[in-house]
This record gives structure tokens, sequence and C-alpha cells, in this order.
């Protein structure tokens, strides 16, 4: 399911997601598009080197100038500029992103499916 078909079926349920939306409906909105714990990502962005290349809001120490930011990443359209928004994209962009752009800059880090769920779960909560 994309993100737009997922957040109608949300929207439908009660939940608001503009920009008033407050942190609890980011927040499960965030866990109901990833399966992920937003709560464990700050140390994962620190443990797997995401802060030493991005910007990341909400994180200390995540203000790598090397990569874009990752500030409002739900509201982009493309993940990396070569694939489709949706939920399993972004994860698999986080675990193997040579597996969606072969020349990327982006190093595979180790990180697991489950953590990378963690992460993109607080990318779509903040």
């Amino acid at each position: 399911m994309s993100i737009a078909a997922l957040v109608v079926v949300l929207v439908a349920a009660g939940l608001e997601l503009g920009p008033i939306a407050d942190n609890r409906q980011r927040r499960s909105v965030a866990v109901a598009l990833t399966g992920g714990d937003p709560a464990r990502a700050p140390a994962l962005i620190r443990r797997y080197g995401c802060a030493g290349c991005h910007t990341v809001p909400g994180v200390a120490g995540a203000d790598g100038k090397v990569a874009p930011p990752l500030a409002d990443l739900r509201e982009r359209v493309f993940i990396a500029g070569v694939a489709r928004h949706t939920p399993e994209a972004l994860i698999r962009w986080i675990v193997a992103p040579q597996s969606l752009s072969p020349h990327s800059a982006m190093p595979a880090t180790g990180i697991t499916e489950a953590e990378a769920r963690d992460v993109a779960a607080y990318l779509y909560a903040n």
C-alpha cells in the first residue's frame, strides 16, 4: 500500500495528518506505516553513522552535511530521488541503498530490517 493510500485510510479512521497534527498522532501513523518504534531510532541513527552524513531533527549530534537533511521526510514523493516513496521502499533504502540505486554514495551500514523500521518510524513521526 502506498503512503497516500494509507494516509487516506488513517484520516478516515480519525487521525489528522496536517501541520497541526500533534506528536502522538504522528507517532501513531508512523508506527502503523512501518511497524517500528520511533523511540529506539535516535540511538540507532548515531550507532549506524546516519548522523555523520545527515541532519536529523531531534537527534543529538545528527548534524551531518554530506547527505540531504531528513526533516519532513514523510512529505517527499521519492526516496533518494529514485524510488516511489512507500514505507517499504524507505526501509529497503535504509537497509540496502544499492538495491535501489547501485551507484548511491549511501553505504550499506549493516542495519537490520527491524532497526530500519524503527528509523523509518522516527523519520515519519518527526
